[in-house]
């Protein structure tokens, strides 16, 4: 087979892998140079620990043993099992966890709850005040700044991918070509496209009733800690954002302890990776009405550092970089992504939201098995 995979981003590009594992040649069409959208923005999580129970824990799983494959495969990746502690600071964080360690599926996610010593024994580098943390075992990273550009280095060498940059797609023709902004058409026996945040123009005219929408967040990178964060760390925040935890625990979490103004206005939680250099990428903020805010807010900033600065029981290293993006969530949340055909050889992907970096293996697996490949 002969396919035609529109989008370069990680999404795009694990369609591209699939293809080309699976023995067909693949050209592959980004209108960047390179991808520079939220594939690059992102912490390079591969997150189980806050999944919904069923469809989505289970793709999110079958990724993370995608992900180590591939991993093995391309080094530069810099896949790492780390895992993972959500931390608690009191009673109720505690019983949120207490509430997560209870669910049948736990087992599944590697979920144990350590305390405040075993906590501290697993990553030394926590050294604030802490009742316990949340351990997941299966959590797991990548690095998001390079591994698009590692995965292509490696399709490159199999001789049947070509990548073509700066090629915008205008046009579907027929039921599966596509015509871009150079006037060429790429024809094939089948045409996935994986536009990521993109949602208009050509996606427009495809799919005008599209349930997906855009989610804006604000992230750092710092410069290096300075000795090893071991495992990626979230704070008690992200029990209300990720469905693992809801329950009658985190209800009354919600209700007698309320987020911190700044926190609560940008929907906010604590993640925090340690990149190969050393540094720390931290986030995050929500905001899903448009039109997005152009600038970049300064008080979840501040926010972060002091959250981060109680965990560490040290100052925050300085900020190196800050950036926004923007990401494409289905707007039925339980849903893992949308899959929908436009054409009778022509395939609309995207819509991940915020797991696009974790479940991208098996959702392009997924779209691989369903099309025969």
């Amino acid at each position: 087979m002969r396919v035609i995979v529109v989008g370069a981003g990680v999404v795009g590009t694990m369609h591209a892998w699939q293809a080309v594992e699976r023995g067909h040649e693949v050209v592959h069409i980004e209108r960047e140079a390179e991808a520079r959208g939220a594939s690059l923005r992102n912490f390079g999580l591969v997150w189980v620990s806050g999944r919904a129970g069923g469809e989505e824990l289970e793709t999110a799983l079958r990724a993370r043993e995608l992900w180590e494959d591939i991993g093995a495969q391309v080094p530069d990746l810099g896949f790492r099992p780390n895992g993972s502690l959500t931390v608690v600071t009191n009673e109720a964080e505690l019983a949120v966890a207490e509430g997560a360690l209870a669910r049948p599926d736990a087992s599944a996610r590697g979920y144990e709850l350590l305390g405040a010593a075993e906590a501290r024994e697993v990553n030394p580098a926590l050294r604030g005040e802490l009742l316990g943390a949340l351990w997941c075992e299966r959590d797991a990273a990548v690095e998001p700044r390079t591994a698009q550009r590692a995965l292509k280095a490696k399709l490159l060498e199999s001789g049947r991918y070509t990548f073509l940059s700066g090629r915008e797609v205008r046009e579907v023709v027929g039921d599966n070509a596509v015509r871009d902004d150079h006037g060429d058409l790429h024809s094939g026996d089948a045409v996935v496209l994986c536009t990521g945040a993109w949602l208009g123009g050509l996606v427009r005219e495809l799919a005008p009733e599209l349930p997906v929408r855009r989610v804006r967040l604000q992230m750092m990178q710092t410069e290096p800690l300075g000795e090893e964060l071991t495992t990626s760390v979230a704070d008690p925040d992200s029990f209300r954002y990720y469905p693992a935890y809801a329950g009658e625990s985190l209800d009354a979490l919600a209700a007698g302890r309320p987020q911190p103004p700044v926190a609560a206005e940008h929907k906010m939680q604590l993640l925090m990776v340690q990149r190969r250099d050393g540094g720390l990428t931290i986030g995050d903020t929500h905001e899903y009405e448009h039109p997005f805010n152009f600038d970049v807010d300064e008080d979840p900033y501040e926010h972060l550092a002091g959250v981060v600065g109680k965990l560490l029981g040290r100052p925050m290293p300085r900020i190196r970089r800050r950036w926004a993006g923007v990401y494409a969530q289905c707007t039925d949340t339980a849903r893992v992504v949308h899959r929908q055909q436009v054409r009778d050889r022509t395939w609309l992907v995207t819509g991940p939201g915020g797991r696009g970096m974790t479940c991208s293996p098996a959702i392009a697996e997924t779209t691989a098995d369903e099309l025969g490949w």
